[in-house]
């Protein structure tokens, strides 16, 4: 505060107002901490039983510490966490993707001195990370109304921990802290906070085995993420690779540079209902309103490649609505929803004296969501194959069929669903439409300037949107029925992958994930595959495998 430059910085008064909020922020996490170490020797001094008593002493002790001080040991590590957290989701109230990060990197050195010392034990420290899973787990979600709760009614509040992956100077990142989290992952299986294990070239085996025999037992967790490809994305956007080394993945699969940058979902970008107003001239059938461009009835386009050029029309129209809507929405918040805690916590807002919200971070992204790149390449395959290439039927002979959901059009079906070259088969001709879909949508968006004085990037995730999607949509050209979900993340429409999971797996790093800001991949399993020693290893494998192909994540339902 001393160095602003009242005189000649016009911008110097507005900082001040930052500065200072930020010292208030500061402030209110001190006297909450001060508060739980009052209430603790206050519940200390009535209780009766001789180790609940001690276990209130410590509390108040750690409370009296942190988040005041820098903490001293593995509990109180966890106790600055855990205030940490509850200040942010607190400051704003929001139910998406606040997470700690790296929480095997930075309680190591907590760790390796507690146990050194004598003061900690494995099973104590596994009893304490096991409480912090609790208490993010007894952390709701806010409501959610609206769209929002069209979009999904399932949601957590994202808060993903990652373990493993590479140091900070490149070496493998995996330590006792990382088997601890993953046997508390195992014990208590919960649904908050979302695990994760970041794999690299360097992480050993026996880490990974740990982590498959995990994912095995069916309850979705942890999710497996390639580190190579995190750093690469991070530094294919501009980061320093120091910055990119700490990162990794936060809320769903979504890559960022942890504690330097203001990453923020937009929101969904429905591929399959591009296709479908271009088709229909504009017309949207959920509204009953002409809301695309008017680019041509289907008799119009004579060539697969003019539609392909009508569909990329359409797609930029409609990116650029969000575009101009983005700008609003980041500009509301920077003006009216600051947010100094975090500000506090991410690099570079208190050297600029501006708030996350408004660019105060190092790097400032914004994403846009692709979602349903299955449906929308099969779609596309079918007309190909089936309109321009065999004349099996006429494009407007495979609208009506769709505006009829496929009644009184079995010969159509039958072709479309038993004749056409599906993504997830490792079949060039439908994995090139997925790659020049995928390439034209990214070159679109990535790079457009936001309010912030970042740029946009995209990522490839629906959450869960990609039910509501279809639920916007009539029938497909894929034979998607109408009202029925479009693909998930960048997996194969359902049915469509007939060749087993590693043809899906090179169908899908066909995909530039590098130059994403994540992809998103599930693969389910019948728990017979996955079992015994020889499952997790054939699990592993796999992971491996689609990791050497740039592969950004996967993750099992068994």
């Amino acid at each position: 505060i001393a160095e602003l430059d009242f005189y000649s910085d016009p911008d110097a008064y507005r900082r001040l107002e930052q500065l200072r909020a930020m010292d208030i922020a500061c402030d209110a996490i001190i006297t909450l901490g001060r508060r739980y170490a009052e209430l603790a020797r206050k519940m200390a001094e009535v209780e009766t039983d001789p180790q609940w008593r001690q276990d209130l002493l410590t509390i108040a002790e750690n409370c009296s510490v942190v988040p005041e001080h820098a903490p001293r040991t593995f509990h109180q590590a966890l106790q600055m966490y855990w205030f940490v957290h509850l200040c942010v989701t607190t400051e704003l109230n929001p139910w998406d993707s606040y997470s700690p990060g790296r929480l095997d990197q930075h309680l190591y050195p907590f760790y390796r001195r507690d146990t050194e010392t004598g003061i900690l034990d494995d099973e104590k420290a596994l009893e304490l990370l096991e409480c912090l899973w609790i208490k993010f787990n007894n952390q709701p979600a806010p409501p959610k109304v609206g769209v929002t709760l069209k979009e999904s009614s399932t949601y957590t509040d994202f808060a993903n921990i990652n373990t493993g992956g590479i140091a900070p100077d490149g070496s493998d990142g995996v330590n006792p802290v990382s088997y601890l989290i993953l046997d508390c992952m195992d014990e208590m299986k919960l649904l908050q906070p979302s695990s994760n294990v970041q794999i690299s070239r360097k992480t050993p085996n026996k880490f990974l085995l740990r982590a498959c025999e995990i994912a095995a037992k069916g309850w979705g967790q942890p999710a497996f993420y390639n580190t190579e490809a995190i750093i690469a994305e991070l530094l294919n956007a501009g980061k320093s690779l120091e910055d990119a080394r700490k990162g990794g993945t936060s809320g769903c699969v979504e890559t960022g540079a942890f504690g330097n940058e203001a990453y923020i979902l937009t929101g969904y970008f429905n591929l399959p209902k591009i296709l479908e107003l271009t088709l229909y001239n504009g017309y949207d059938h959920y509204t009953g309103k002409t809301i695309g461009l008017q680019l041509g009835n289907p008799e119009d386009f004579k060539s697969y490649d003019e539609l392909f050029a009508a569909f990329c029309r359409q797609m930029d129209y409609f990116l650029d609505i969000k575009v101009r809507g983005n700008a609003v929405i980041e500009s509301i918040y920077a003006n009216y929803m600051p947010v100094p805690f975090l500000s506090i916590i991410t690099n570079d807002c208190i050297k600029k004296g501006r708030d996350y919200n408004a660019g105060g971070a190092r790097y400032n992204t914004s994403y846009i969501q692709g979602v349903g790149i299955g449906t929308i390449t099969d779609s596309l395959s079918s007309i190909k194959h089936h309109v321009y290439d065999r004349k099996d039927f006429t494009l407007s002979e495979l609208v009506r069929a769709m505006s009829d959901n496929f009644v009184g059009h079995d010969e159509i079906y039958r072709k479309i669903r038993n004749e056409t070259p599906f993504y997830g088969n490792d079949d060039d001709y439908a994995d090139n439409i997925m790659k020049s879909v995928f390439e034209y949508y990214r070159d679109s968006v990535t790079g457009r300037p936001n309010v912030r004085g970042g740029h946009y990037r995209v990522n490839m995730l629906p959450t869960t949107c990609h039910v509501y999607f279809g639920e916007v949509m009539i029938a497909s050209p894929n034979g998607r029925l109408a009202g029925k979900p479009v693909s998930d993340g960048i997996s194969p429409d359902k049915g469509a992958d007939t060749k087993g999971p590693t043809a899906v797996l090179r169908s899908c790093a066909k995909m530039d994930h590098l130059s994403t800001g994540g992809t998103l991949l599930n693969q389910k399993f019948t728990p017979s595959v996955l079992a015994g020693e020889e499952g997790k290893r054939n699990l592993a494998a796999l992971i491996r495998a689609y990791f050497a192909m740039d592969g950004h994540h996967i993750q099992f339902n068994v």
